[in-house]
This record gives C-alpha cells, sequence and structure tokens, in this order.
C-alpha cells in the first residue's frame, strides 16, 4: 500500500515537471503589434540639442523606442512621455543598452534645443530630435506617421494632431514593434527585455 503511495506522489510530481517544463518552452508572445518578418527600420538622421546629429543607423546594438509628438501637446504627448519614463525606470540596469526617442511634428516652435530640454524634464537620458520640415518629413512619412495643424485662438497658439503609436526597434536595426497609445508599461518593458537578451545570442 505504501509502496503505491510513494509511486502515486512521484507520478504526480512527474506530471507537475513536464506541465512546467512545457510552460517555459513556450516561445516568447511579444506585445503589441508585430511587424513579421522583421524590417530594416527607416533612417533617421536629425539634429540633436548640441548640435552634433543623431543616425539611427549608427546606434545598431541598442534597442530604441521611438516616440513623434511636440512639445507643446497638451494631453497625449506628456503621457506617452511619462510612461517612457517608467518603461526605463522598469529596465533597471538594462536601460543603459536602449534609447529613448521623442521627435517633433511640430518643428515650427521645436528647435533640436527646445525639444530636448523638454524630453529631459522626464529623464535626461531620454533623446529629443528636430530639424526643418523638409528634413523631418521624410521620416515622418517612411514611419507612417499622421500630423496636420489645427490653427486656432488656443493658450498655444495652434494645436497639431497626430498619430500616437511608438516604434520599436530591435539590436539589429529591424522594426519589430509599434505600440498604441496606452499600452501597458509592462508590456513594453518585458518586449525590450526579450529583445536585448536576443540581440545577445
Amino acid at each position: 500500500m505504501q509502496k503505491n503511495v510513494i509511486l502515486a506522489v512521484i507520478g504526480a510530481l512527474a506530471v507537475v515537471l513536464l506541465v512546467w517544463a512545457a510552460a517555459f518552452a513556450r516561445p516568447y508572445v511579444l506585445h503589441g503589434s508585430e511587424i513579421d518578418p522583421p524590417v530594416p527600420a527607416p533612417p533617421i538622421q536629425l539634429s540633436r540639442a548640441d548640435g552634433s546629429g543623431f543616425d539611427l543607423a549608427a546606434r545598431q546594438g541598442r534597442v530604441a523606442l521611438i516616440f513623434f509628438g511636440y512639445t507643446s501637446c497638451p494631453d497625449i504627448c506628456p503621457t506617452t512621455l511619462a510612461d517612457m519614463k517608467r518603461v526605463k525606470a522598469g529596465l533597471g540596469s538594462q536601460a543603459e543598452a536602449a534609447d529613448f526617442v521623442f521627435i517633433t511634428v511640430d518643428p515650427q516652435r521645436d528647435t533640436p534645443e527646445h525639444t530636448q530640454s523638454y524630453v529631459a524634464g522626464f529623464n535626461p537620458g531620454f533623446i529629443g530630435l528636430s530639424g526643418t520640415e523638409d528634413q523631418l518629413q521624410p521620416v515622418w512619412k517612411a514611419y507612417g506617421v499622421f500630423r496636420e495643424v489645427q490653427p486656432g485662438a488656443t493658450a498655444l497658439g495652434y494645436l497639431v494632431d497626430h498619430s500616437t503609436r511608438s516604434y520599436l526597434i530591435d539590436a539589429d536595426g529591424n522594426l519589430r514593434l509599434t505600440y498604441a497609445y496606452g499600452t501597458p508599461v509592462e508590456d513594453i518593458v518585458k518586449d525590450i527585455r526579450y529583445l536585448l537578451k536576443e540581440g545577445e545570442r
């Protein structure tokens, strides 16, 4: 009788171990909207506040989370940057291998200096980019960014309607994911951790 009980316990443990192994053997499922197969990220070459240039292609080996917005935005942009701040904090030391990039859709008001000052208010390590409209237009188009100036008598002068997705570039320079506005911070953190680990292979 005791032998049967022992065998039953061993069998139950074996089943638990098999279930546990199967769970951990499942492939990781990325969150957001996956670009499958991945495509090379469209080039980004824009001005930084210190006068240097930012070249996305030259930063391979790093993951980049990119958002297009403007510094006078009353709602979506500050909320998204606050979420990016939480993503960076959630990554801990791994954040050193990730870039957090904000590109203006309002070059008439957002100089490189003003854009960098704005994003630094959320995190000093964030990268704010601007340029002329002629420089920015190809970038907006390549990333499918919608932008439309809405003139009006507001305290801000005018508003800019714009798309609200964020873009995640992997360490090989491929566009891998886009995220809808309001995607849980934890999901983005998990995806970046996965892509950083993937880049080490």
